[in-house]
């Protein structure tokens, strides 16, 4: 025989009936038992072992072993519970290490529904290894257990296989039915054959062909093995509670996740009842991701713990899940493994990543997806929706991943057709925005970029009410529990705080462009912000986000374009009269002219039980998770001045803590100092010693046209990385991080990451006007990050500000950047000696000196 290209099953007569395998096949038995299938693994590694070749057996179950550990043959224990991609991924390395023309058996695919509880997720690991091992001229034996999966799970192995053959044993007799023969073919190949000894004979009778089928049983359509177990998980529903808890932890695990402070608190109040509730809206399988755990946590507790306080203020909701094994199949099913393999690797981590978000905002999905997609839609009618991020780690414990994924708003207007398109390309948003530059970054830096990261995503009801053609809720923002970053030290850091915004809440978690938002200390919710009482105008909100309905789009509306609507309750609640405009224009004769509205949420802070609501609601959730929360959220008032509060999000608060007390020297001459200020700082009790400062001139950097501008930014993210491991201290006019150059530096986050100190400067004469974005995703990126931050408002009481303490000093930019005497007016980078930041949070102090 021609040993190069054809291969012996062991079996002589089979071998005449398919005309031998064929180097690069796979192999899958349909069995009834593991016996069956080891019958024919039995004479395959016996031949191979005659013919020298090398046997790999890859084991994983919790079956019998096929093979027994010989000297001949090479054993991989592999751990199927790691999940689809960390296994997946196992098995890659092997086959790439064994390289070419190994022999292979698999144990018994159908044992990792004890793992994954999922056909859809043993489909997509056959249809990503066995391409590969065709690569590789290799034979692998597989099997699956009859009548187990779905019809739709074996057509796609049948799709992808080089051979399918039914194994029956009946009456003592095996027998062999090919299904599948990829490019062979004889008259008689496709009937059953009876094993005899080393014979096959082929049965062509139809009387005993009739015969042998109708002892078989070949069963029922059937259900996917994850709705097998939540179909059972419901008559468990009747039985006691000890069998309950027991389905309970299954289902937890399924859901959510194995064992991590997020599981503990989902198991002490999630009941069997709610997990079967929340499988009932999920389409798809696998885990419903971080952010749909804590936002359905967040509402249990307040249910469970919050007795008669909460309840009659709190908006229901009526989410879908969509589950993290569709985010696979998207990979799987559209041909992307082996580039997204090629990402994973330390070479390809930032290199393919453009390449297969490209092809992530293209794919398809599966036809029996689409159709959930589409039920969805029905459901929701034309009320807007958002599609929002919910990946594995996000929204846990020590991982906020805050602003790195994308949320899509789906305005849902037009034909079902057109919803549709809307909706799919908003999925497809989400899932590409895990190869964003900022999401890998995250993740590398905080040692995550190996850790499995399936993308959920949550369906949500976008709260609010139509207002002629635009949405919105009246307000929406972000809370802390514990206002770690306080700005006044009469200011209680128990009580939390609020980033308020009215419309939607987009403005709130991001740093808002040429606008400010409302920030509300939860222990005197009328205590002032950090500005003038003259300047509070100029400092609220001005733009309001929504969603048009007659465009079909999310936009923003200038606050004056949409403050004579009928927002269904009188405006006063959220804006004020501005009396000083008021009585100018009355002055000036324009008694035709309506004065305009400050947005400063007076009425609803003062009037309403909003604000106490928000701090009880704040302080119950952080008194459960035993740590501090960070909540988004809506609420919308009523015509009877009452209101509902839709809790959209929770997760536990990134934070260092305020640190030990720090001793402040006390200066002999104010001058002396680089900077002081009281108060403008968060970061709590820090004593640090700067190595390096690296100062944006204002004047300099106004001078430069945009893109000039946004080139300042690249030169710092240089800088950024040249300095990493050093204590840095950046400083420059206005906000970093903006994506509006004329507010400040435009850099990305990645950009600044390795400072220790970032300082926000305020310029009048230029204009530029930090932005203590407290609740921010900004916020939450420089505390993970550990970074200090100061904003100092030059010529204000108390602020001393004394930028040539270390101007006069040699500038080393050209040292560190060969091209940056290009930009030496702009951007100076100074070694310091013994230059040292101080703050205390119970005087509200800070000295650089």
């Amino acid at each position: 025989m021609d040993i190069q290209n054809k291969v012996s099953t062991g079996i002589k007569g089979f071998d005449e009936a398919i005309d031998k395998l064929r180097l690069g096949d796979n192999v899958v038995w349909q069995v009834n038992s593991i016996s069956s299938y080891k019958k024919m693994v039995d004479p395959y590694v016996a031949q191979a072992k005659r013919d020298q070749r090398k046997i790999i057996y890859v084991r994983f179950a919790n079956h019998d072993p096929i093979l027994e550990e010989e000297g001949d043959s090479k054993v991989y224990h592999l751990d199927a519970s790691i999940g689809f991609e960390g296994f997946a991924t196992e098995v890659h390395h092997l086959m790439e290490k064994e390289g070419r023309k190994a022999f292979y058996v698999f144990d018994c695919l159908t044992d990792l529904l004890d793992y994954w509880h999922s056909d859809l997720m043993i489909g997509n690991f056959f249809k990503v290894t066995c391409p590969y091992l065709y690569e590789l001229d290799t034979i692998a034996y597989f099997a699956i257990i009859r009548n187990v999966h779905t019809y739709t799970s074996i057509a796609g192995i049948r799709e992808t296989t080089q051979l399918l053959l039914d194994l029956y044993e009946v009456n003592d007799n095996i027998y062999i039915h090919p299904l599948k023969v990829w490019q062979r073919y004889s008259p008689t190949m496709f009937f059953p054959h009876l094993i005899k000894g080393d014979e096959a004979i082929s049965i062509t009778s139809s009387a005993e062909s009739a015969e042998l089928f109708s002892s078989i049983n070949r069963g029922e359509e059937r259900l996917d093995h994850w709705d097998v177990i939540f179909n059972k998980a419901k008559d468990v529903l009747d039985l006691d509670q000890k069998q309950q808890e027991a389905t309970k932890r299954k289902l937890l695990r399924m859901l959510i996740g194995d064992e991590s402070r997020m599981v503990e608190l989902c198991d002490r109040y999630f009941t069997l009842n709610d997990l079967i509730m929340i499988a009932s809206r999920e389409v798809g399988t696998g885990f419903i991701g971080g952010k749909s755990v804590g936002m359905l946590l967040a509402r249990k507790i307040i249910e469970k713990d919050g007795g008669d306080r909460f309840q009659p203020y709190m908006e229901p909701h009526d989410s879908f899940y969509l589950g993290s094994d569709i985010f696979y199949t998207y990979i799987v099913q559209n041909g992307w493994w082996k580039l997204r393999t090629k990402q994973k690797s330390k070479d390809g981590y930032f290199k393919y990543a453009p390449e297969l978000k490209e092809k992530m905002l293209r794919g398809k999905f599966p036809e029996n997806i689409q159709e959930q997609f589409v039920h969805i839609l029905e459901y929701f009618g034309q009320s807007p929706i958002i599609v929002r991020s919910s990946s594995l780690l996000e929204d846990n414990f020590g991982n906020a991943f805050a602003g790195k994924y994308e949320s899509v708003f789906c305005v849902n207007q037009g034909t079902l057709e057109e919803r549709f398109e809307a909706f799919i390309n908003a999925i497809r948003t989400v899932y590409a925005s895990t190869m964003n530059e900022d999401a890998l970054a995250y993740r590398m830096n905080r040692g995550l970029a190996e850790k499995d990261e399936q993308m959920a995503i949550l369906v949500q009801r976008v709260s609010g009410d139509q207002y002629q053609q635009e949405f919105f809720p009246h307000l929406a923002g972000v809370g802390n529990s514990s206002n770690l970053y306080v700005w006044d030290e009469s200011i209680d850091m128990d009580a939390g705080m609020l980033r308020l915004v009215f419309g939607l809440g987009t403005r709130a978690v991001d740093r808002t462009v040429e606008d400010y938002v409302k920030i509300v200390s939860l222990d005197n919710p009328m205590r002032l912000p950090l500005v003038d009482p003259d300047d509070l105008k100029k400092f609220s909100q001005h733009n309001v986000d929504l969603l048009s309905l007659s465009e079909n789009r999310l936009t923003t509306r200038k606050w004056e374009r949409i403050s004579d609507l009928d927002f269904k309750v009188e405006k006063e609640w959220f804006a004020t009269l501005d009396y000083q405009t008021e009585n100018r224009l009355r002055e000036l004769g324009y008694t035709d002219l309506k004065a305009p509205y400050i947005l400063d949420f007076q009425r609803c802070l003062r009037d309403s039980e909003f604000p106490q609501l928000m701090k009880d609601l704040l302080a119950l959730l952080s008194e459960v998770y035993n740590y501090p929360v960070d909540i988004e959220f809506t609420a919308n008032f009523t015509s009877d001045q009452q209101f509902k509060v839709n809790l959209v999000q929770c997760r536990p608060l990134q934070t260092r803590g305020l640190g030990h007390s720090v001793k402040v020297p006390e200066l002999t001459d104010e001058k002396d100092c680089f900077f002081s200020s009281k108060g403008n700082f968060m970061g709590g009790n820090v004593h640090l010693s700067i190595d390096y400062v690296v100062f944006v001139d204002a004047k300099a950097y106004l001078q430069r046209n945009e893109q000039e501008k946004h080139a300042v930014a690249r030169q710092i993210g240089k800088i950024n990385t040249v300095l990493k491991g050093k204590n840095a201290m950046l400083m420059g006019p206005g906000r970093w991080g903006t994506t509006t150059p004329s507010l400040g530096v435009p850099v990305h986050f990645t950009e600044l990451s390795h400072m220790s100190v970032i300082c926000e400067v305020a310029s009048n004469e230029a204009g530029f006007m930090p932005e203590l974005s407290y609740g921010s995703h900004f916020f939450q990126d420089l505390v993970e990050a550990g970074i200090f931050y100061v904003a100092i408002f030059d010529g204000q009481k108390d602020v001393e500000f004394h930028p040539s303490y270390i101007l006069n000093k040699e500038n080393m930019l050209t040292s560190f950047l060969p091209e940056g005497d290009k930009f030496t007016d702009v951007i100076r980078v100074v070694k310091t000696e013994d230059l040292q930041i101080y703050s205390d949070i119970v005087s509200q102090r800070l000295l650089c000196k």
